[in-house]
């Protein structure tokens, strides 16, 4: 399978809300960790974004921004200005609009802004591969795609009509999957991880055939073979782009894989173990416990009530 689209149908992400954000004269307003993935489009104007711990920068009319773990962070349109604080449970407040600034003058930056969640089951062991932003300037060629599924999901969640929660799931998607694919900025892959790995053309073989068979017994020697490297050149390669050696990449996926076929399928152990690539179930669960901490069987039962009303 292709690597993009196994990570996002294993972070399962569900749309909760979209709404716009406005400013207007001079405002600063500083937002606390949300933990939850949001985007942003610039409709209007621009603004200034400072992420905790990284350096500021500057917004403009028909750029996007993606944080699948939104961390704390600084909006404003002079980053001198004495900040407002915002909690994070307002953050989610269902509002049609928040004004910051003057709120009686016409806005100067307008924004499209809304956010979702990742199934909670997956979503640590995933987002270590995904970059902290990914912001899409107006000039790239797929900002357009982009903003028309944003204007989809804000029509559809102001509605209530039928199947519009599963519409919603299917548009997120949709925009993860442009959002992550259309990202060409070295600054957003500097830390590496899943999107750095594909852009590098020989760790990307690597990673589409671990994808394709999760279940085969890849060995360092023979994922370096299919790429064209020698094993020691692939092995600090990967390492360095990834953020994770060969196996333990595979290691990773083979137990996300596992974890939603144990909350979401009726499978006994010995077939979710052998669909991972390991041929004993006391094999996989040693393998499981590592990465979860508690053993599939424990696992599938902590978590059998909760799928059933998913």
């Amino acid at each position: 399978m292709e690597p993009l689209t196994d990570i996002i149908r294993l972070l399962r992400p569900k749309a909760v809300l979209s709404k716009l954000v406005s400013g207007a004269g001079k405002w600063c307003v500083r937002y606390e960790k949300f933990g939850h993935p949001s985007f942003a489009l610039v409709l209007k104007g621009s603004c200034w974004l400072a992420l905790d711990g990284q350096d500021p920068g500057q917004l403009n009319a028909g750029d996007f921004v993606f944080l699948p773990m939104t961390p704390a962070f600084t909006l404003a349109s002079d980053l001198e200005a004495s900040p407002v604080l915002i909690s994070s449970d307002r953050f989610s407040e269902h509002l049609p609009e928040r004004r910051h600034g003057d709120q009686t003058a016409a806005p100067s930056v307008l924004l499209q802004s809304g956010y979702f969640i990742f199934d909670p089951v997956n979503a640590p062991l995933l987002l270590y591969y995904l970059p902290d932003l990914i912001q899409i300037r107006s000039s790239n060629s797929g900002i357009d795609g982009i903003s028309e599924v944003i204007k989809l999901i804000e029509r559809e969640a102001g509605g209530n009509r039928m199947g519009r929660e599963l519409i919603l799931e299917r548009l997120v998607e949709i925009l993860l999957l442009k959002s992550l694919r259309s990202t060409e900025s070295d600054i957003e892959l500097q830390k590496g991880g899943l999107l750095a790995g594909l852009r590098d053309p020989q760790i990307a073989i690597a990673l589409r055939s671990i994808h394709f068979d999760v279940s085969h017994r890849w060995t360092v020697a023979e994922l370096a073979r299919q790429s064209g490297m020698s094993r020691s050149s692939f092995a600090d390669r990967f390492a360095g782009t990834v953020r994770s050696t060969p196996i333990e990449y595979v290691l990773q996926l083979r137990m996300a894989l596992a974890k939603d076929m144990l909350r979401r399928e009726k499978r006994t152990l010995a077939d979710v173990a052998l669909t991972v690539g390991y041929e004993s179930t006391s094999a996989f669960s040693t393998a499981f416990k590592r990465v979860a901490g508690i053993s599939p069987g424990a696992f599938a039962r902590r978590v059998l009530p909760d799928s059933e009303g998913s």
